[in-house]
């Protein structure tokens, strides 16, 4: 448990657009002389997961900008071929049928795979996403979901788990990518569960969330405002910093689609920007 003057930084889902902004916004609010990197506490979510590992590598933040802007340093990959109203519908309709949020998240975990991408395809992904590939020092939150059970799982450097095994189970899309085995158990994304899953920040005194807004309906069974309604009632001070109007334009700018890589671009540096022109704000919150 933190201690109540902690703080802890927490890094929503959302894919390569989210990624991107969330460096961005991070990069940013660096250059007016706040660095997050100084939380005592890290929470990841999916593309919040890849954030944190990241954050938390060493590397410095131009760098990690880079990364996002500069065609030659990015990760290739290719944008998912999938019909995603199908998709979306789906998860619609497995939520709509289920009596209970475990048994929505373990239908979610029986979906298929789009074709074309494997197991050891997401985790080579996500090697090349992460500049080290072992568990920093600082306090590192990954979540996902138990694809089975329908459980929320959280994993840490205590949990016996490989950081990229981690980060690849909680980026893992159900219905787009193959769940993740790890230990003999399947995940998927810690996003269906919730978009930042913020409650793990509990016994910080500030929690600062950047985190894309939920979509309507939502796809996950907790909401980010119940989260924040149980860290307020403990004590703590919470700020959200979410996509501005440049940011979510950036966004659209790609069809709207998270996932496509040409969204990291312009996501960052829209992110950037946002950060510099936030940071006075947070950092009267954050310090």
């Amino acid at each position: 448990m933190l201690k109540n003057g902690r703080r802890a930084l927490v890094l929503g889902a959302g894919g390569n657009a989210a990624i991107a902004w969330e460096i961005g916004v991070i990069t940013g609010m660096a250059d007016a002389g706040l660095d997050l990197r100084e939380a005592d506490l890290f929470v990841g979510t999916s593309a919040g997961s890849v954030v944190a590992a990241q954050m938390t590598s060493g590397l410095p933040l131009e760098e990690l900008f880079q990364r996002q802007v500069d065609p030659r340093l990015q990760v290739d990959e290719a944008t998912p071929s999938i019909d995603f109203s199908q998709w979306r519908a789906d998860l619609v309709r497995a939520k709509d049928a289920a009596q209970s949020a475990t048994e929505f998240l373990s239908r979610i975990g029986s979906l298929s795979p789009a074709p074309g991408m494997a197991q050891d395809d997401r985790r080579a992904l996500t090697a090349r996403r992460l500049p080290v590939h072992t568990w920093p020092e600082r306090l590192v939150r990954i979540v996902a979901v138990d694809a089975d059970r329908g459980e929320r799982c959280v994993f840490d450097r205590t949990s016996g788990v490989a950081l990229v095994d981690a980060v690849s189970a909680s980026c893992t899309v159900a219905g787009i990518s193959p769940a993740i085995s790890i230990n003999g158990r399947r995940y998927i994304d810690g996003g269906f569960y919730s978009i930042a899953n913020a409650d793990l920040a509990a016994g910080a005194g500030r929690v600062l969330v950047l985190s894309l807004p939920a979509r309507v309906p939502p796809l996950c069974v907790a909401s980010l405002e119940s989260a924040v309604a149980t860290l307020e009632k403990l004590g703590a001070r919470v700020e959200i910093v979410s996509p501005d109007e440049s940011s979510r334009n950036a966004f659209a700018s790609v069809g709207g689609n998270l996932l496509d890589p040409a969204v990291r671009e312009p996501a960052a540096r829209a992110g950037r920007a946002q950060g510099r022109t936030s940071a006075r704000h947070v950092a009267a919150f954050w310090r």
